[in-house]
């Protein structure tokens, strides 16, 4: 089992061309099976076997979401298996994912956005790491990056004439984003005052890129300044980046589009929320709602 997943893992690599944050957790997941399965011979995994292991999972108390992504690396698995000729069948064609729950992203208001960047400038900070930071807020809010797409951020990637940034998303996929004049501006700025400039956009205060970790404790440093309600990610930026833009008038696909997501299906999910605030706006302004 273990020199087939290695197979697999490789395929990930080489020819899918996934992100290492991805094949590694597909290769975590399949090892998972694996030592569930205790040496038996891969020709004799069938049906039933894969659904003792779905009543392990549960057993463990796991989400649905915990068990669909662990079947969804399965299917994968054996539709490489079967492909490359290694399974003559595949047992996991019978097997239904569970029903996953719609989880509404939470996202910040207009108002609690605008806070929490000007929270950054009342500071008044000419340092260094304070332009850094303002910028940062200025950016994850301008473009809706994920938090690894903005630690990645060249100053090749940034056409300050154009306006416009280009991204390496997830399996290395690039897209071109509109950034606006007012995060243009601060990174300007910023890099004005480097002494010294470097291929990556955002340092740390030794000059190297800055990492995750580094983005997440100036977006804690900032909310508590702003006193912004708790449960506020980074993640939480690129969610009221899209409610935002549906909220005044973005199509579906424009959005889908900026957030780089392969499916349409996966940028639907923030309509629940535009229909939501639709809603109760029809509820307060409607004299027989």
């Amino acid at each position: 089992m273990e020199k087939y997943i290695e197979k697999f893992v490789r395929y990930l690599e080489i020819e899918k061309n996934y992100s290492g944050h991805t094949v590694l957790n597909y290769k975590l997941d399949l090892k998972d099976f694996s030592r569930f399965l205790a040496g038996t011979d891969l020709e004799k995994i069938d049906y039933l076997s894969l659904r003792k292991y779905l009543a392990v999972l549960k057993e463990k108390n796991l989400g649905n979401r915990t068990v669909g992504r662990r079947l969804s690396a399965l299917r994968s698995f054996f539709r490489f298996l079967s492909r490359e000729g290694y399974i003559k069948t595949n047992p996991i064609l019978m097997l239904s994912s569970p029903k996953l729950d719609k989880h509404l992203p939470s996202f910040m208001t207009e108002e609690e956005v605008k806070k929490l960047i000007e929270s950054a400038f009342a500071r008044n900070e000419s340092d260094l790491l304070g332009l850094r930071d303002r910028a940062v807020l200025e950016v994850f809010y301008s473009s809706g990056l994920r938090i690894s797409e903005l630690v990645g951020l060249n100053l090749d990637d940034i056409d300050f004439i154009s306006g416009i940034v280009k991204i390496r998303g997830k399996g290395k996929k690039e897209r071109i984003v509109p950034i606006g004049e007012a995060a243009l501006s601060t990174i300007r700025e910023y890099l004005g005052r480097r002494k010294k400039q470097v291929p990556a956009v955002f340092l740390n205060r030794n000059y190297r890129r800055i990492t995750t970790r580094g983005v997440r404790f100036i977006l804690v440093k900032y909310l508590r300044l702003a006193e912004i309600r708790p449960g506020v990610s980074a993640h939480t930026f690129r969610h009221s980046f899209a409610t935002h833009l549906l909220n005044r008038g973005a199509d579906l696909r424009t959005v889908q589009e900026l957030l780089g997501h392969a499916n349409l299906s996966t940028t639907q999910i923030y309509t629940h929320l535009t229909t939501e605030k639709l809603k109760s706006v029809y509820d307060k302004a409607h004299p027989h709602a």
